[in-house]
């Protein structure tokens, strides 16, 4: 079809062309939590999960974010490097990555649980995805020289790949039986409600960046 006014024809353009701009300002950010079962919401309903409720308060913050949950109970970090491709799509923009608990609790050496992290923060890296790490923390009982190891991993990698760390996924929680499943191990909904608040600053500071390098 031809336009018998050129200026009709470069105005149908403009349009197109704004109308373009306007969705893709209007998609929202894609966030993927990659963990274990802290991640992905073991002995909790529906929506008290973590991710669904940290995307809850990024949204009534005025975030237009999804979060995807790639959580998977059990998972280790050899588990997640293995699985790190697949379970972050093309397209995402920040992950939330939390492993490192089942390492621990398994005797896992420090050194190899670095070893797994490292190279996934590489990979996201090379894929120019940001991420946040949520640190874990070692349990005494396991000795000074373990917990010390174990300890050290995160702020290491955080600082080797630039990226921001939040010290301990389950600050405010960790010791707090009522925030807690009957296991002593994994948040309630309450316990949830708790991360979210206090993890929330830093994924707010991390959309951020993202925001202001887009």
């Amino acid at each position: 079809m031809a336009f018998k006014h050129p200026l009709a024809a470069v105005f149908i353009l403009f349009l197109g062309i704004c109308g373009a701009i306007s969705s893709a300002r209007t998609e929202p950010l894609e966030i993927v939590g990659f963990g274990d079962s802290l991640m992905a919401g073991f002995g909790l309903g529906p929506d008290e999960g973590f991710t669904q409720k940290l995307e809850a308060a990024l949204r009534a913050k005025g975030h237009d974010v999804t979060i995807a949950n790639a959580g998977v109970s059990g998972d280790t970090s050899s588990g997640g490097l293995s699985r790190l491709d697949w379970s972050v799509p093309d397209g995402t923009q920040l992950v939330i990555l939390e492993l490192g608990a089942n390492d621990m609790l398994r005797g896992v050496s420090p050194d190899i649980t670095q070893k797994n992290l490292d190279a996934m923060l590489a990979k996201l890296k090379q894929r120019k995805i940001a991420v946040l790490l949520a640190g874990m923390r070692a349990a005494p009982n396991l000795g000074a020289d373990y917990q010390n190891g174990f300890d050290a991993i995160f702020p290491k990698l955080a600082e080797k790949y630039g990226v921001p760390l939040y010290p301990f996924f389950l600050d405010g929680v960790a010791g707090e039986p009522a925030l807690q499943l009957e296991d002593g191990l994994h948040p309630n909904a309450k316990g949830i409600d708790r991360m979210v608040e206090r993890i929330l600053p830093d994924v707010e500071k991390a959309i951020a960046v993202i925001q202001g390098n887009s």
